[in-house]
């Protein structure tokens, strides 16, 4: 907070920050006919839409006292945007002016009596935040604003020619408000200013404790041991130590150094010069080693790097680190590398802006991060549209990679015709630093922006009206030297500008699709500058019954999925965090790609250590269409996880976990890797594991009864036969079913499938879809625990799938337990399987063994939990907050339970939807890394004991006998310990029904008692709009049509149908909810006033807007004007 004083003496304690578009009516407030004469008239969202930066100053009551507007281009149309540079210099002395460090004033207004204090505060504020900037220029076509106090701030530009044009032209300098700092070697009268700043800025010891260190370290300098201070006002502010003793080799070993000659330079030494001397045969080899030798000479690998060992500086001048850079390059003239190491814990400095991170080999040990900055990186970078001869150029710099034959197509097709073979307009710009071609960007006019709007979230970042459509621009190619790659952002900048667009997309296909030909190298710059766009819900139309009041073709394609992400104006200058903690998750279950996918989705962080540990890798790369077997939660189709970022923006290590070494935090992989972590998340959920058989004597015709309850939990050790499968996961199912296709389908033998989850009935279904006849299939079910209910909630659909088995011809065998494979004998192949019933032993034949029982903790997994001595309890215990006795290591999902200090053992996450538990996951952590967010609070001593209760729906789904599709939606539950489920008559009398199971169109929807949809249950042959049918959970009858009234009124026969009507639509869009929480909103601010009139009116007001601004997707709605 600063303070600013009127010009009549008033003082108020202000904050600049940056504009958001609740601000527009305050600003529009102070738009006086002073600002109208500089300005022109302006539209304020418009001009907070397209702006490079907008900045608000604002009092402590959060009124606004001023604002201001900042373009790269002059205001009007004096000159065209693409071509303000040379107008400048034509008409202007602006001889270092360049569109890297300069803008434009487009609009400032203020309170007149804060006018002058209010422009110079926001001046500092803007020079301050943005490192590179010299200059801010107002040119506009119209005259006057003395009220404004701008000839305060801003000086008159000097004319070149005369008469020159007839506009307003001034200038303000960088110096007169932010200065540079100066940089000098540090003295040891620096002393006691710079141990005040390590004192304020750092925890480092060994610097604090040790009064003297940082004398000697200043004293000790030598021609490879540097330090210097910047200084303002003559006191040392900041404090660098650098030097050129670097351990590269360990570097080398640690860190993708490659694109950096692995941080070595070549130099040429003639055979006649005398070699050095060296003193050991160790020092001769390490030489010899280090010399490649040619025909004229040889070339010794010299190091060419130097290191920034200590780095402090004052908060209030950290954006003016970079000053240092150009210092300590001049000290080491002939070395082309500084690099620097940090924590991985430690938040990103404003130096490390200008830097580029190093990404670590998979194998590396080192607990840092490497950030390199090239000595080139000092020069001005030009960014102009491509011109013919740079073909060669451009040819050279893409010859190394992937794509490069599509890169170089497309610029072909720019210079011979500027579109490509679609005939849609193509624009290539290059990025030249000293004549030397050093990036190029291709970019294409956007033609599916319709649904690109339709199918993802653009507008949480833009307001898609303020948009021509030919402002929206594809990324198709972007290439960028490593050592350029500090100025990705400022590229974007430039070519927004030249290109007249506003808004930049970059489509990312899956690795499987084949629609991939951008070439772009490296993705990180680009993902560091853009932000990543949610995927939306889609509602499922029904298109033939919609006729011409469908929404367009455009909208309703369908075409490949992909991730998406924007690269808009005013984000050009929106500064991101960079977050190097190693977030280790292991386990690609619901619970952990929930958990990745919002930490993904943060617009302002920037993830760099995302470690996904999964047995079969990440799912999306598997189709997860038509594989059969399970049954699925719908959380992630294999369309979801292709348009979620999670490829781009996570390591996958493929593989088990084996061990956790808590105290050097070390996952270990099965394989033998190493994957170290600083957060670990636990998440790998329950699976079915092999099941052991009892080994009874079944000559003794033993039944269930006389076993020993602990017999069958015990762990199989011996070999798993070749035609056992134990399914978990897509890989699992594709495995299975590959094998079956290639040796059993064409066979007489017997597929024997075990388990009593829901699971196995969607596995007798993919057997009967494969063609294998149901007297092949023997469906063996164990005996349930007491207090465990049917898989089937609903008894109509249990009895249904029995019914439909059995004119399959399929065989049901109840209550057994698996007692032998092969008759005790080796087990593999399975050619024999025998069971322990209520009765008589079971025995039959097996060609395959299908197993889906004995689901539980996998035994690697309590291995690693249990011998790092986190507390395991059947379950991984946790508390409410999903931390284990392990501060660093988390877990959720099915694998866990909650303490029993919680006296809730009901409760668990397993009872509540999985993609909800990862969510707030992610929402516990985000606040250690997102500095928007209040940490969390300690919990206040009555809510220690509470467990956090979820509330979106339990879903479950799957193909089932009989070509059924199925689909159940579930209020939570807790687990009934102990009594048998009860059957509750008030959830009876509210259910609503229609059809029939044998006719394939049962629907059973039931309410709970504040008429809100509690289950939802169908059962169909036909396809099924899931995502619709997930709309209706939770909402409340009478928003559906008044569906209870009309139920029993006769009026409803079939559920499907009514549910397909077009206004039904409305309630499955994705912004329904919303639309629901502003007229509860509106409802309960009159019902206060008791102003029922009112009400209604903004109610319909509320709804009309509703309907408009969504059109696009709902067009079936009349809107006012349209009849």
């Amino acid at each position: 907070m600063r303070t600013i004083t009127s010009v009549s003496g008033q003082v108020e304690t202000v904050t600049v920050r940056r504009s958001e578009s609740a601000d527009a009516q305050g600003i529009d407030s102070l738009i006086s006919p002073s600002a109208l004469e500089v300005f022109g008239k302006v539209n304020v969202i418009h001009l907070l839409e397209k702006a490079n930066l907008a900045v608000t100053l604002a009092n402590q009551k959060d009124d606004i006292l001023a604002h201001a507007s900042f373009f790269d281009y002059p205001v009007g149309d004096l000159v065209d945007q693409a071509h303000w540079e040379p107008f400048l210099q034509k008409h202007f002395r602006v001889e270092k002016c360049k569109p890297f460090n300069t803008l434009f004033l487009h609009l400032f207004v203020a309170e007149p009596s804060f006018a002058t204090a209010s422009l110079k505060e926001i001046m500092r504020a803007v020079f301050n935040a943005v490192a590179e900037l010299e200059y801010v220029y107002l040119v506009s076509p119209n005259a006057g604003g003395s009220e404004l106090g701008l000839d305060k701030v801003f000086e008159p530009l000097q004319h070149l020619t005369e008469p020159g044009p007839q506009c307003l032209a001034l200038i303000c300098h960088r110096q007169d408000h932010c200065p540079r700092l100066h940089v000098r070697p540090a003295r040891v009268e620096d002393h006691d200013d710079i141990m005040r700043i390590f004192a304020e800025q750092t925890k480092l010891l060994s610097v604090i404790n040790e009064p003297y260190h940082l004398a000697e370290l200043i004293e000790a300098q030598n021609e490879e041991n540097h330090t210097a201070v910047c200084e303002c006002d003559g006191v040392a502010v900041g404090f660098i130590s650098f030097s050129a003793d670097v351990d590269v080799t360990r570097l080398s070993d640690s860190f993708e150094l490659r694109e950096f000659d692995h941080l070595y330079k070549l130099q040429e030494t003639r055979h006649d010069e005398p070699a050095t001397h060296s003193d050991s045969k160790e020092d001769d080899s390490q030489q010899q080693e280090e010399t490649q030798s040619t025909g004229a000479g040889a070339f010794l690998e010299k190091p060419n790097v130097f290191c920034i060992q200590f780095f402090v500086i004052e908060k209030n001048y950290e954006m003016r680190s970079v000053d240092f850079i150009p210092y300590v390059f001049k000290v080491f003239p002939d070395l082309d590398f500084c690099i620097i190491t940090v924590p991985t814990l430690s938040p990103e400095l404003p130096l490390l802006q200008s830097f580029l991170r190093v990404p670590p080999r998979p194998s590396s040990s080192m607990l840092c991060e490497l950030y390199v900055f090239h000595r080139v990186g000092l020069r001005s970078v030009k960014v102009r549209p491509a011109v013919t001869a740079d073909r060669p150029a451009v040819s050279d710099l893409v010859k190394n990679l992937r794509l490069n034959k599509s890169l170089l197509q497309d610029l072909d097709l720019f210079y011979e015709t500027r579109r490509d073979l679609d005939g849609v307009p193509l624009q290539a710009f290059v990025a030249q630093a000293d004549s030397q071609v050093v990036g190029i960007l291709i970019i294409r006019d956007e033609q599916d922006i319709e649904y690109i709007r339709a199918h993802y979230n653009i507008e949480n970042f833009i307001y898609f009206s303020h948009h021509g459509y030919e402002e929206h621009a594809q990324i198709r190619h972007f290439v960028l030297k490593p050592s350029f790659q500090h100025f990705t952002k400022h590229l974007f900048k430039e070519v927004l500008w030249l290109a007249h667009k506003s808004s930049l997309y970059h489509r990312i296909y899956p690795p499987n699709q084949k629609q991939e030909n951008s070439c772009v190298h490296h993705l990180d710059p680009v993902l560091n500058c853009a932000v990543p766009v949610r995927p939306r819900r889609q509602i499922i139309y029904p298109l033939e019954e919609l006729g011409i009041n469908a929404p367009s073709r455009r909208i309703t394609e369908d075409q490949a999925p992909f991730a998406l992400s924007l690269i808009s104006r005013k984000l050009t200058m929106e500064p991101k965090v960079t977050v190097n903690a190693r977030i280790v998750v292991v386990g690609a279950s619901d619970t952990g790609l929930s958990f990745l996918e919002v930490l993904c989705f943060c617009p302002h962080l920037r993830f760099n250590r995302l470690t996904l540990i999964s047995t079969h890798g990440y799912p999306g790369d598997y189709n997860h269409e038509d594989v059969g077997f399970l049954s699925t939660s719908h959380a992630y189709s294999s369309r979801d996880l292709a348009q979620l970022p999670l490829h781009s923006c996570i390591s996958v290590v493929t593989g088990k976990m084996v061990g956790i070494n808590r105290k050097s935090k070390l996952v270990l992989v099965s394989g033998g890797r190493k994957v170290p972590y600083d957060h670990l998340i636990l998440c790998t959920g329950l699976q079915y594991r092999v099941p052991c058989p009892t080994a009874v004597d079944l000559s003794q015709s033993v039944t269930n009864s006389q076993l020993q309850a602990s017999s069958a939990h015990h762990r199989y050790t011996g070999p798993v036969p070749s035609n056992l499968f134990t399914i978990n996961d897509l890989s699992d199912c594709m495995a299975a079913r590959r094998w079956m296709c290639a040796n059993f389908v064409e066979l007489e033998d017997n597929a024997v499938v075990y388990g009593n989850s829901i699971d196995v009935y969607t596995t007798v279904e993919t057997l009967l879809s494969l063609g294998i006849q149901g007297s092949r299939i023997h469906l063996v079910l164990p005996p349930r625990k007491p207090s465990s209910s049917s898989c089937f909630s609903n008894p109509t659909v249990a009895k249904a799938v029995m019914t439909t088995m059995e004119k399959a011809c399929v065989q049901v065998h109840n209550n057994c337990l698996l007692a032998q494979m092969n008759n005790g004998k080796h087990p593999d192949p399975l050619t024999s399987v025998s069971f322990t019933t209520d009765t008589e032993p079971l025995h039959l034949q097996c060609g395959v063994f299908i197993n889906l029982s004995n689901k539980g903790v996998d035994y690697d997994a309590f291995r690693s939990i249990n011998d790092s001595f986190l507390v395991f309890d059947s379950r991984l215990v946790i508390n409410a907050t999903f931390h284990t006795s392990d501060s660093a290591v988390s877990g959720a999902g099915p694998l866990t339970k909650f303490s029993r200090c919680y006296y809730s053992d009901e409760w668990s996450h397993a009872n509540f939807n999985s993609k909800e538990v990862g969510q707030d996951l992610a929402a516990m952590l985000l606040p250690l890394f997102d500095p928007t967010l209040e940490p969390t609070n300690e919990s206040p001593s009555e809510m220690d004991h509470l467990i956090p209760i979820y509330k979106q729906a339990k879903i479950q789904g799957g193909k089932l006998p009989g070509g059924f599709n199925y689909l159940h939606i579930t209020k939570p539950s807790a687990t009934n310990l102990t009594d048998p489920p009860v059957k509750r008559p008030d959830l009876q009398d509210r259910g609503i029904v229609t059809g029939r199971v044998e006719t394939g169109n049962y629907f059973c929807l039931r309410l709970d008692s504040y008429e809100l949809v509690e289950t939802l249950t169908c059962m169909s042959l036909k396809p099924l709009p899931v995502s619709n049918y997930l709309s209706l959970y939770g909402k409340h009858q009478q928003l559906l049509g008044q569906l209870s009234s009309r139920y029993h009124q006769g009026l409803i026969r079939d559920l499907y149908s009514f549910f397909r009507q077009s206004w039904c639509l409305a309630v499955y869009h994705d912004r329904f909810s919303d639309f629901e929480q502003e007229l509860r909103q509106i409802t309960a601010t009159h019902l206060q006033d008791g102003i029922q009139e009112e009400s209604r009116a903004a109610l319909r007001s509320s709804a009309v807007k509703y309907l408009t601004y969504n059109r696009n997707l709902l067009p079936m709605f009349a809107c006012p004007g349209q009849l």
